[in-house]
């Protein structure tokens, strides 16, 4: 009864999600007005809103207008419910049950909006992370609160990273325009000191400059092209500068994170006024959507990322795409790796003989 209960309400709860996909991008209520026709605007009746089975009573169009339904809305319903079923496959009747359908329904609003937009809200992306850190520190769930907050931060940091390498490249290694009073350019140079002086000094140097910069209004930053080719030198001779390795790794990169989801916060609260003009490998939306991954799977974030990468490769490919969305995929990765990271990093583990 259990499962079957889960999926009724995941159809239900798709149902909403396919108001939130639609409405939220547009800074519409997700309340009010009730559903409406998208092509004749008619109210729609209870009977015309039951999940998917509306859809195929009607053979896909609307009862008004005969207007053809997008296919979109039962896939999303259909989806929901069926992924709230595996859910109630791992977990029984419980407050851990109810977060991870909180935390797909939060992922297949999120996928949509990204495919329809190539943007992630901040409000879906940073209620994850919050959903996250504080169901992780109520109920050690899904896994201790010190884990999936170094999670968030490890897990943001490495993309933030990313990011910063592929603009670089793509812009030929010319210096991109600082922003002010926080951006990029202090997510690395957060990583370059907290390589070098630890995650504690390393984001308090940041943060330092991002009020220097709100303070005089001007950039007060390091150059891309001096710190991000320092910075894996600096990973490469820490063995012999007396630093262990992966503590150097883990400093650099927990700075570079938290400078990413504190600034990503900010410009949540106070929109930028002037359009991205510098070619860019990957949105920051991305950025803070894997951070938020970060809370709810700590490390096995990094195998979320490894199969977005994997599969948006795969899809890119087959459709011959060069420009896509990566917040489904990174989706994707995370569903994935939240049900069963752990199996298959032990089935990795075992076909190296380890």
């Amino acid at each position: 009864m259990w499962p079957l209960f889960s999926l009724i309400l995941g159809l239900v709860v798709g149902s909403f999600l396919n108001v939130v996909i639609h409405r939220l991008p547009k800074g519409e209520s997700i309340v009010f007005p009730p559903s409406r026709c998208p092509t004749c605007g008619h109210r729609l009746a209870p009977w015309d809103l039951v999940p998917v089975f509306s859809y195929l009573a009607l053979k896909g169009r609307c009862r008004y207008c005969n207007n053809p339904i997008s296919p979109r809305y039962p896939l999303v319903e259909a989806l929901t419910g069926l992924l709230f079923a595996l859910a109630a496959l791992f977990y029984p009747p419980s407050p851990q049950a109810f977060l991870t359908f909180a935390f797909l329904a939060l992922l297949v609003a999120l996928s949509f909006i990204d495919l329809d937009t190539f943007e992630l809200p901040d409000s879906l992306t940073y209620g994850l992370l919050f959903l996250g850190l504080l169901s992780a520190y109520l109920l050690s769930f899904p896994r201790p609160f010190a884990e999936a907050l170094d999670g968030a931060l490890i897990a943001a940091g490495v993309l933030g990273l990313v990011a910063g390498y592929g603009g670089l490249f793509i812009r030929r290694f010319r210096e991109a325009r600082a922003e002010v009073p926080v951006g990029p350019h202090q997510v690395h140079m957060a990583a370059l000191f907290g390589a070098l002086l630890g995650p504690g000094v390393g984001m308090a140097l940041a943060f330092l400059t991002w009020a220097l910069s709100g303070r005089t209004g001007k950039p007060v930053v390091l150059p891309d092209r001096l710190t991000l080719p320092l910075l894996p030198l600096i990973w490469i001779l820490s063995p012999y500068l007396g630093a262990d390795l992966l503590s150097t790794l883990k400093g650099s990169l927990v700075s570079a994170g938290g400078l990413a989801l504190a600034g990503g916060l900010y410009w949540a609260f106070k929109p930028q006024g002037a359009e991205e003009t510098d070619p860019v490998a990957m949105g920051y939306g991305d950025v803070k959507l894997l951070g938020a991954l970060g809370a709810w799977l700590g490390l096995y974030s990094l195998l979320a990322l490894f199969l977005g990468v994997f599969a948006g490769a795969l899809v890119g490919l087959a459709l011959r795409q060069r420009r896509i969305p990566f917040g489904p995929y990174l989706a994707l990765g995370g569903g994935v790796a939240f049900f069963f990271g752990e199996t298959l990093w032990r089935a990795y583990l075992a076909w190296l003989g380890l």
